[in-house]
C-alpha cells in the first residue's frame, strides 16, 4: 500500500569479494559503489553489479535507511563502509546512483571523498529536486511517504541540504529517462519530458560533464542493457556512447 511506511529492515552489503568477482586481476581492479534509491535496496543495483563485474571491477552496494534517516546520518552510516571498500580496491574508485542514490553520492564525495575518485554516474537522480515530492508535501501525509528523505528530495532545500551536497568538481555523467511506464495524475503533472517521478530538466547538475537521455522509465533505469552501456561507456572513458 503507498501508506504503509518502506520495510527498512537493516539488511547485508554486498561486495564483489563474495558475489560478483572479476574474472581476473580482481585485486587491481577499479571499484566501483553502487547505490539504490529512495525505499531501495542492494539488490535493484545487482544486474548492473553483474554486468559492471563481467568488465573488470570490483563491486559495492551498501543498503542505507533512506526513509528513517536523513542524509548526513546515511552518510555518517556509509562513508567507513565505503573507505574500507576503498582501501581494499587500492586503485580508482568509481560511484553509481540511481535516483536519489546520486544524491547520496554527492554527499558522500563531499564529505568523504575518496583520495582515489574517478567518475561519478546518476541515473534518474533529482539533482534539482523532484517536482513529486514538492506535491506530496501539500498533503499531511507526506512524511509519512517520504519520511526523513523529503528535506533532499524536494526542490526548495535548505541551505545546509545545499551545503551538504556540495558542488561538482569531479567528472559526472548523467543518465536520464523520457519515457514513464504508466501515466498517472500526479505524474502528468511533471514538466516534459520525464521518466515518470523524475524530469529530465531537473536530472541535470552544474558542473556536469555529460548528460543523455534514453526512452526508460525510472525504475527501469539501472536494469536496462542500454542504460547499463552508457554506465560501462562512461566509467571506462569519461563519455557517453552517442553512436545510434
Amino acid at each position: 500500500s503507498a501508506c504503509m511506511a518502506p520495510d527498512e529492515t537493516p539488511r547485508a552489503d554486498i561486495s564483489s569479494r563474495a558475489a560478483f568477482r572479476p574474472a581476473s586481476g580482481a585485486d587491481l581492479a577499479p571499484g566501483v559503489v553502487l547505490l539504490h534509491g529512495f525505499a531501495g535496496w542492494p539488490g535493484v543495483m545487482w544486474p548492473l553489479a553483474r554486468s559492471l563485474s563481467h568488465e573488470g571491477y570490483r563491486t559495492f552496494l551498501p543498503f542505507y535507511p533512506s526513509w528513517r534517516w536523513p542524509l548526513d546520518r546515511i552518510v555518517g552510516h556509509l562513508a567507513v563502509r565505503v573507505e574500507r571498500f576503498a582501501a581494499q580496491v587500492g586503485g580508482p574508485v568509481h560511484f553509481v546512483g540511481h535516483s536519489m542514490g546520486g544524491l547520496v553520492a554527492r554527499a558522500l564525495i563531499r564529505q568523504h571523498r575518496p583520495a582515489a575518485l574517478s567518475r561519478v554516474v546518476m541515473l534518474g537522480t533529482p539533482n534539482a529536486g523532484s517536482e513529486i515530492a514538492d506535491m506530496l508535501t501539500q498533503y499531511r501525509i507526506s512524511r509519512f511517504i517520504l519520511g526523513q528523505a523529503e528535506a533532499a528530495l524536494i526542490t526548495r532545500r535548505d541551505r545546509r541540504l545545499i551545503e551538504m551536497l556540495g558542488s561538482v568538481d569531479y567528472p559526472v555523467g548523467i543518465i536520464a529517462g523520457s519515457r514513464p511506464l504508466i501515466h498517472t495524475p500526479i505524474s502528468s503533472s511533471l514538466p516534459r519530458p520525464h521518466d515518470g517521478k523524475v524530469s529530465v530538466a531537473a536530472t541535470h547538475v552544474e558542473g556536469e560533464i555529460a548528460h543523455v537521455v534514453l526512452p526508460l522509465s525510472h525504475a527501469v533505469l539501472p536494469y536496462h542493457p542500454s542504460a547499463q552501456a552508457q554506465v560501462r561507456a562512461f566509467l571506462s572513458s569519461g563519455a557517453f556512447d552517442e553512436t545510434p
